[in-house]
């Protein structure tokens, strides 16, 4: 005798089992996703570890391996790294997805937006990273130890560690104006607090920047100006956000005086 299927919830929402079984898909879908980008990062895994060491080579760097699995665990490491970063727009996708029948249409567009521009944000830190503050980082630590005895034979492990954190704290700070559009969205922040705390800020990202880069000035300013910028931006971004929030709430209140 057939068992006769549950029906369906007359208000048309998914029962639990029916989200947890979606949730499964798609925890498999981003996966999968991982795995193979895992195995074709590691593919290109020597060419990338040899074009970042080749740039350490151009100011003088000399490398090495202490251990014979160290370069080995390398090429893992940024494999998983390359992984992660590929899949990621397939995992945000499928979060979206997932929780975005739930979401209010205001709620999806700043859910959905707060994704695209995070991953915009990132990037950019990475680029202003690799562009801009790795060259220079290379060439003034190398030049510390011209004029000595002492030469330069650096791990790769250590080396591409430092680049790799080094790409990983940008990263996350350009994500400043994200978090801050997001923070003051939910109410958690307010453009007031922001203004009115600017000189602290100040000096809290020089702070900031000066734990991040090597002990001399002109590369805590080169980090400092951009998270200044980003700063500001946040600033610019949350004001006008704020005033479309309360123009519509104005809106809103002859609509309820008329009820």
């Amino acid at each position: 005798m057939k068992k006769r299927s549950k029906p369906a919830s007359p208000d048309g929402t998914m029962s639990l089992s029916g989200h947890l079984k979606e949730l499964r898909n798609r925890i498999i879908v981003c996966v999968l996703f991982l795995v193979v980008f895992f195995l074709l990062g590691l593919h290109f895994a020597p060419n990338v570890v040899n074009v970042l060491t080749g740039i350490g080579k151009d100011y003088g760097y000399r490398f090495v391996y202490i251990a014979p699995q160290e370069l080995l665990l390398q090429y893992f490491s940024i494999a998983l790294v390359a992984g992660v970063v590929l899949s990621l727009p397939v995992i945000l996708f499928n979060i979206w997805a997932f929780v975005q029948p739930g979401l209010k249409e205001n709620e999806n567009g700043l859910f959905l937006g707060t994704m695209i521009a995070g991953l915009f944000f990132f990037a950019l830190g990475v680029l202003f990273a690799y562009k801009i503050m790795m060259p220079f980082m290379l060439q003034f630590l190398i030049g510390l130890s011209k004029g000595g005895d002492v030469s330069a034979a650096v791990s790769v492990a250590q080396y591409l560690t430092f680049l790799l954190t080094i790409f990983l704290i940008l990263g996350i700070v350009f994500e400043l104006p994200v978090v801050s559009v997001l923070l003051t969205s939910i109410g958690l922040l307010k453009v007031e607090w922001m203004k009115k705390f600017r000189k602290v800020m100040i000096v809290v990202i020089f702070f900031v920047a000066a734990l991040i880069t090597p002990p001399d000035m002109v590369s805590q300013i080169m980090v400092a100006v951009p998270m200044l910028g980003l700063y500001e931006l946040s600033i610019l971004i949350c004001s006008v956000l704020s005033k479309r929030k309360k123009q519509a709430a104005q809106e809103e209140e002859p609509e309820e005086d008329d009820d």
